[in-house]
């Protein structure tokens, strides 16, 4: 198979080639209109694919598709918002040639438009298939997904990048020229308007069992689902998409352009594009993770979210997954039809869980919460715990056991310990914990001989969304619930005293864990603090009372 990528060596398109990579029986056309870097970057690639480089401009595609004849062209150059007033002229060449055609687009308008070549690619014999790209084709797998379980009344979801994935000049260039502006959305059944950039939700990512994101800041953007996922649904009321890039510093940056350009006291912010793309690219710290959600809400209060999480690297090759599905499942014979349209439908999630499956990529479902506390923290991975752990935190009540208590070696580690009403040292000490039901969390009382030390648990909220907060008196601690080799690992993420933030580099941290043994319920848990090292630790089994 011959497949000609425009835009070959460009954010979107090199890192198409490179899931492509792995295959033997295809050759890349890695097309730009600077060989040198064309050059370059198939240098780079390894793997069994054949790379080779080709300059070209877009404005001579007609030309390029009678020498090299491919099998497939695909467009991951854009920026589509940006195209003129001849901005299908691939497509045009690819039906006149007869070759199959697909693209990136993130422009809601350009998206739109390629259904009016439907009629010429069908007697064409071909398929071309616009926005083929995590907006709006994984949008709408998982919706149709969701749809199967209930009727979707309001849609919601976001992207958040990582801050190391690397961010496309072009990309930039379509976001700041809808930065301020008018952005097509639904609200209340009916056609309205948003402001790019200006509308803001925070939401945390949080798949089921794994290590969440933090709290993030999203912004309303104007992608194709705004406009094709209506039709969809019938009877949908209200569609909100946004992008949540960090850090948030530059974030909150944006949002204060764009609602001065909301307001007519700023210009398009397109010229801006450039200053952006070394800053966003240049100022890189936090984790190098990235996510994905999208909330779907049905009569009767009823709620499903999607989520997912990419670590490392992983993360930015999300976006050109959908063409890298494509592509592999018509070298297996499984061909899109002919005609034109959006990506919409050309998978379903269960395609996308298999490429997920050969990365760090994560993804579940989270229901409407139902009041209790663990296993709506931890959701579908609550059944993956040891049953001692589940029977544990299945219901409130009271288990008796031992433990082992360890203390810190300086005075300020005892008396920060003593603040916080941890126990003595000593070996074998008899341990009593009752659980006790507190509005919609848990009071811990956990006995040590004779030392008490109590505890309140409850649902995260605001940017603890996500969480379990507990609480020794006017501290409260974020923890994020995993589960991982037949252990829920409980780690701090966020914390607070009297409800103001403290610094995350304060933030206590230790190995933190519940598992099984010998089918007692065990617990290890170990607190530290930056600068004095251990406070406490105490490790011991339980067993009902």
């Amino acid at each position: 198979m011959k497949v000609l990528i425009l835009g070959g060596y460009g954010t979107f398109g090199g890192r198409l080639a490179q899931l492509l990579s792995d295959l033997a029986n295809i050759e890349i056309l890695i097309a730009g209109r600077s060989e040198a870097k064309a050059k370059a970057f198939c240098d780079r690639v390894a793997g069994a694919a054949q790379v080779i480089p080709l300059a070209l401009d877009r404005a001579d595609i007609t030309a390029a598709l009678s020498t090299h004849a491919p099998d497939l062209v695909v467009d991951a150059s854009g920026p589509f918002q940006d195209y003129g007033r001849h901005r299908y002229n691939v497509i045009e060449a690819c039906i006149e040639a007869g070759i199959d055609y697909m693209d990136l687009a993130d422009g809601a308008d350009f998206v739109e438009g390629v259904a009016d070549f439907d009629a010429a690619a069908r007697e064409a014999g071909v398929f071309i298939l616009s926005g083929v790209s995590s907006f709006p084709v994984l949008t709408a797998a998982v919706l149709a997904d969701t749809a199967t379980r209930m009727t979707i009344l309001d849609v919601e979801g976001g992207i958040a990048p990582s801050p190391f994935a690397g961010v496309g000049q072009n990309v930039l260039r379509a976001v700041l020229g809808y930065a301020g502006e008018p952005v097509h959305v639904t609200r209340g059944g009916r056609p309205a308007m948003g402001r790019g950039l200006v509308e803001i939700r925070r939401k945390t990512v949080s798949v089921p069992g794994h290590l969440p994101l933090r709290n993030i800041r999203f912004s309303l953007v104007d992608v194709p689902d705004l406009r094709l996922i209506p039709p969809k649904h019938a009877g949908l009321q209200n569609i909100w998409m946004g992008a949540g890039p960090v850090p948030e510093v530059l974030h909150r940056m944006l949002n204060a352009l764009a609602r001065l350009r909301s307001w007519g006291v700023a210009p398009n912010l397109m010229p801006l594009a450039g200053l952006c793309h070394w800053v966003l690219n240049t100022l890189k710290f936090g984790e190098h993770r990235g996510g994905m959600y999208v909330t779907a809400r049905g009569p009767n209060a009823a709620e499903e979210t999607w989520h997912l999480i990419a670590e490392g690297d992983d993360g930015p090759l999300i976006p050109s997954m959908a063409i890298e599905g494509l592509i592999r499942k018509m070298m297996e014979g499984d061909r899109p039809d002919p005609g034109a349209r959006s990506g919409i439908g050309a998978l379903n999630l269960s395609d996308y869980q298999s490429l997920f499956q050969r990365r760090q990529i994560f993804s579940g479902f989270r229901s409407e919460p139902s009041g209790a506390l663990y296993p709506d923290a931890l959701g579908a991975a609550y059944g993956d715990l040891p049953k001692p752990v589940q029977a544990f935190h299945s219901a409130t009540g009271t288990w008796r056991g031992s433990a082992d208590i360890e203390t810190g070696t300086s005075w300020v580690a005892r008396t920060l310990a003593k603040v916080l009403g941890f126990p003595d040292a000593g070996r074998d000490i008899p341990v009593t914990v009752t659980t006790t039901l507190i509005g919609a969390g848990e009071r811990w009382q956990r006995d040590f001989a004779s030392h008490r030390m109590t505890t309140t648990q409850e649902p995260g909220l605001g940017r603890m969304e996500g969480l379990i907060v507990e609480r020794f008196g006017p501290i409260a601690v974020g923890l994020a619930m995993v589960v991982k080799d037949k252990r829920l690992w409980l780690v701090p993420r966020r914390w607070t005293l009297f409800g103001l933030p403290l610094p995350r580099w304060l933030l206590p941290s230790g190995d933190t864990f519940e598992t099984a043994q010998g089918g007692a319920f065990q617990f290890d848990v170990t607190v530290k603090v930056p600068l004095l090292g251990l406070i406490a630790a105490y490790r011991g089994t339980l067993s009902p009372a």
